[in-house]
C-alpha cells in the first residue's frame, strides 16, 4: 500500500465543516499530486456515490469513495476533524475521514489492498492509533500497514485474506472455491450449536455494495468479528471490485444460515435456495452484525427457509427498502430502453446511409440477395437500408424482452421477446412492446410464485415457464388488448402526422426543455424514446423525422454552450472547467450531452435553467424550420442527411448563443449573489451539488 497514501495526502487538522467541504480538502490533496486529473468530475463521481448511500459508520469512520475515470491510480486521503462531519452515521458525525478513490479500470491488487484497509477500519486498535497519530507522515506509515498499531497485531499490506488475496474473477471455476469456514473463524466457540446439538451453528454470507471498495469489506470484518464472540462459523464471500472467489458449494450445502448484506444483486443468489436467510443492506451488516446473526439463528430455529424463485428477479434483489412500485416501473421501463437504443443507433445510422448513398427511392430497391453489383453504389446504399431494416426489425421485440427480463430476470426474456414479436404482426409498435413486456414479467412473476413440487422444479426454467407464460402472453396480444393497442399506436402516429404550425412549435419547444433538463435522466429518456418509436418504421412520417431532428439538436445545446461559454469568458470558470470546456466542443458536436455534465454537477442552479432555455429554442425552431432527420444519432457528422441543414445549424446556434448568454450573465452575478462561491479565480472551483450529479446517467454510470 506503500504507493496509495503519502504523508502529503494526510490532513490532520481538516477544518472542513461538511462531508461536500471534506471530500473537496481531500481531493484536492490527491489533485496536487497527480493523482486526480478532473477535480471537478471526480468530485461529482463522489457525490453520486454519496447520493446512494451514507458512507459514514459506527464509531467516527467516514469513508466517502468512487471507483471514477477522473483517477489516475488507487490512491487514499486522511483528514482528522477536530469538531466531526457528519457523514451520516447511526451514531454521529465522523473525525476520521478516508477518501478512497479508484479507476475505473483498477487493477485487482490494487483494490485487494484497498479492501483490506475497510476490514482494517473495524479494528478499533487502527482507529485509535489514527486518532493519536501526531504527524501525517506516522499517519501515513499507519495506513500503509509499515507500523503496527498498539492493541493488537496489524494485517501486513499484502496480507488481506483468503477472501482477499485470492480474488478471482466471477466466472471462476468451482474449483477455486472458499475452502474450509474454520479459516473463518477459527477457535469459535462450542457452547453455541446448530440444531442438531453436535457442532457449533454455520452461517455463510455474502456482502457488496456500489462500489465494492468499502463498505463490502467492513461488512464481511464486522460479520466474522460478530460470529467469533457469538461462538458460530461464518464464511464470507466478499462480491467485491477485485472480483469474488466463490463459497465451496460443500461449506453452503453444510450451513444452517444465510445472511446477504448487499446493495447491489447477489451474483448467482439461487446456491443459497432452501436455507434460513437474512436479506438486509450492506450497512446493517457493518452497524448490527449481532443482531443480524441472532435473526438468522431465529429461522432456522423456527424452520423458516427461502425458496429460490421469489427472490430472483434483479429489481428485487437491488431495491432499496420501501422502493415504490413507481419507481421499479421505472427501471424495468429504462431496462428496456437501453438495450434497445443500440439496435436504434446501428439501424437508424445504417438506413441514413443507405439514404444518402442510394437516394430516397432506395427503400423500393430489390433484395440484394437477387440484385447486388459491387461496382454501383446504388446496390451499397441498398445492402445499407436492408441491413439497418433487419436492425429496426429487433427493436419492439427487444424493448419487450428486455423489460421483462429486468422484472423476472432470463425466465421473463422468451414470453417478452415472443409478446414483441406479436405486437410488431399486429401492428401495435411500440406501446405494444410496452404492453407485451410488463404482461411477461407479471406472468413468470405469478408462475414463479406457485408452490411446485421439488420434482419438477428441474424442468420450470427450460419448459415450464417458458411454454405457459408465452402462451398466456399471446392469447393476451392476440385476442385481448392488442387491437386496442394498435388502435393507439395509430391515433398516436397519425396525431403527429397531423401536427402543423404552432403545435409543433410548442412539440419541439417541449421536447428541448425534457432533453436539457436532467442531461440523459429519465426525462431526458422519454424524450429521445419518443422521438426513436417515431422513426422506427420502414417508412416514417415527415413529423416523425422533424422531431427526431429536434431531439438531436435540443440535446447538443448543453455541451456546446458550455464549450463556448468557457472561451469568451474563461475567467467565470476554474481551471479544471476550462479543460473540460475544450473536450465538449467535440461532445456537443457529436451529440453526446456528458460534456455538459462537470459544469452541471457543479453548479446546477446556475447550468441546467440556461440548457434549458437555449433547448427550447433550438427545438421549437428546428420544428418550425421543418428539418427532418432520419438518423437517432450523429451529431453533425450526420448533416448531409438533413432535410433543410442550414436552418436547422441556424437552430442550434441559436440556443448556444441563448445557454452561453444566460450562463454568462447568471455567473457574473454570482459574486454578489451567492458569497460562498467566488465568481473568479484561476483555480477555485464551485462547489459541487450533491443532487445534480445524481440526475444524470452519465455520472451514475461511473459507478460500478
Amino acid at each position: 500500500m506503500s504507493d496509495t497514501i503519502t504523508a502529503d495526502l494526510v490532513d490532520l487538522d481538516l477544518s472542513a465543516d461538511t462531508k461536500e467541504a471534506a471530500a473537496r480538502a481531500l481531493a484536492e490533496r490527491m489533485a496536487a499530486q497527480g493523482r486526480v486529473t478532473d477535480l471537478e468530475g471526480f468530485l461529482a463521481d463522489v457525490a453520486a456515490r454519496e447520493a446512494q448511500m451514507p458512507t459514514g459508520l459506527d464509531g467516527g469512520i467516514g469513508i466517502p469513495h468512487c471507483r471514477s475515470a477522473h483517477v489516475t491510480e488507487p490512491t487514499l486521503a486522511f483528514g482528522r476533524s477536530a469538531a466531526g462531519i457528519d457523514f451520516g452515521a447511526p451514531d454521529g458525525p465522523a473525525d476520521l475521514i478516508l477518501l478512497i478513490a479508484a479507476p475505473a479500470g483498477a487493477d485487482d491488487a490494487h483494490l485487494t489492498l484497498l479492501s483490506a484497509l475497510a476490514r482494517r477500519l473495524m479494528n478499533t486498535g487502527f482507529t485509535d492509533a489514527l486518532r493519536a497519530a501526531t504527524d501525517a507522515a506516522h499517519a501515513a506509515a499507519l495506513i500503509r500497514g509499515e507500523e503496527t498499531a498498539p492493541g493488537g497485531p496489524e494485517a501486513a499490506p499484502g496480507d488481506t485474506g483468503a477472501d482477499e488475496g485470492e480474488a478471482e474473477s466471477e466466472d471462476a471455476a468451482p474449483d477455486d472455491s472458499v475452502a474450509a469456514p474454520a479459516a473463518a473463524s477459527a477457535g469459535a466457540a462450542t457452547g453455541s450449536t446448530a440444531p442438531d446439538g453436535d457442532r457449533p451453528f454455520r452461517i455463510v454470507a455474502v456482502t457488496s455494495c456500489p462500489t465494492g471498495i468499502a463498505h463490502t469489506y467492513m461488512a464481511a470484518e464486522s460479520l466474522e468479528n460478530a460470529g467469533r464472540e457469538a461462538g458460530v462459523e461464518i464464511v464470507v464471500e466478499t462480491q467485491g471490485s477485485a472480483g469474488f472467489t466463490r463459497l465451496d458449494p460443500a461449506v453452503i450445502a453444510a450451513a444452517d444460515g444465510v445472511i446477504l448484506a448487499h446493495d447491489v444483486p447477489v451474483r448467482d443468489k439461487q446456491r443459497f435456495a432452501g436455507k434460513p436467510t437474512v436479506d438486509t443492506g450492506v450497512k446493517a451488516a457493518v452497524n448490527r452484525p449481532a443482531a443480524l446473526i441472532t435473526e438468522v439463528r431465529a429461522k432456522a430455529a423456527r424452520g423458516e427457509t427461502t425458496e429460490a424463485a421469489p427472490a430472483s428477479t434483479p429489481v428485487e434483489r437491488a431495491g432499496a427498502d420501501g422502493e415504490g412500485y413507481g419507481t421499479r416501473l421505472r427501471r424495468w421501463l429504462m431496462s428496456g430502453v437501453s438495450y434497445m437504443v443500440p439496435f436504434v443507433a446501428a439501424g437508424g445510422l445504417l438506413i441514413a446511409l443507405g439514404f444518402a448513398i442510394g437516394g430516397y427511392e432506395i427503400n423500393e430497391a430489390p433484395s440484394v440477395m437477387d440484385h447486388f453489383v459491387w461496382t454501383q453504389a446504388d446496390s451499397w446504399g441498398a445492402l445499407l437500408f436492408q441491413i439497418g431494416g433487419v436492425a429496426f426489425g429487433f427493436l419492439v421485440p427487444v424493448l419487450a424482452g428486455y423489460i421483462a427480463y429486468g422484472m423476472a430476470d432470463r425466465p421473463g426474456l422468451v414470453p417478452g421477446f415472443v409478446g414483441g414479436a406479436i405486437s410488431l404482426t399486429i401492428n401495435a409498435g411500440f406501446l405494444g412492446g410496452l404492453a407485451a413486456g410488463l404482461i411477461a414479467g407479471g406472468v413468470v412473476l405469478a408462475i414463479q410464485k406457485v408452490n411446485i413440487p421439488a420434482a419438477l422444479r428441474g424442468i420450470m426454467p427450460v419448459v415450464v415457464i417458458p411454454l405457459i407464460s408465452s402462451a398466456v402472453v399471446g392469447f393476451l396480444m392476440f385476442v385481448v388488448i392488442g387491437k386496442p393497442i394498435a388502435e393507439a399506436q395509430k391515433g398516436m402516429t397519425d396525431w403527429l402526422a397531423g401536427l402543423t404550425g404552432a403545435n409543433a412549435v410548442l412539440l419541439g419547444a417541449l421536447l428541448g426543455l425534457m432533453m436539457c433538463f436532467d442531461l440523459g435522466g429519465p426525462v431526458n429518456k422519454v424524450a429521445y424514446t419518443f422521438a426513436t418509436a417515431g422513426i422506427a418504421v420502414a417508412d416514417p412520417g415527415d413529423s416523425a423525422m422533424k422531431v427526431m431532428a429536434a431531439v438531436m439538436a435540443a440535446g447538443m445545446v448543453p455541451p456546446l454552450a458550455m464549450a463556448l461559454a468557457t472561451t469568451v469568458r474563461g475567467r467565470l470558470f476554474n481551471r479544471a472547467e476550462r479543460e473540460n470546456g475544450k473536450a465538449a466542443w467535440v461532445l456537443g458536436a457529436s451529440f453526446i450531452s456528458e460534456g455538459a455534465i462537470p459544469f452541471a454537477a457543479a453548479d446546477p442552479l446556475r447550468v441546467i435553467p440556461a440548457s434549458m432555455a437555449g433547448g427550447a429554442v433550438t427545438g421549437a425552431l428546428s420544428m418550425a424550420s421543418g428539418a427532418t432527420l432520419r438518423a437517432p444519432h450523429g451529431g453533425i457528422f450526420v448533416v448531409p442527411l438533413i432535410g433543410n441543414p442550414l436552418l436547422y445549424l441556424v437552430a442550434i446556434a441559436a440556443g448556444v448563443g441563448v445557454t452561453t448568454a444566460l450562463v454568462i450573465v447568471l455567473k457574473g452575478l454570482r459574486g454578489t449573489t451567492d458569497p460562498a462561491g467566488p465568481a473568479t479565480g484561476e483555480d477555485t472551483a464551485p462547489a459541487p451539488a450533491a443532487g445534480g450529479a445524481g440526475t444524470s446517467k452519465e455520472t451514475v454510470a461511473a459507478q460500478p
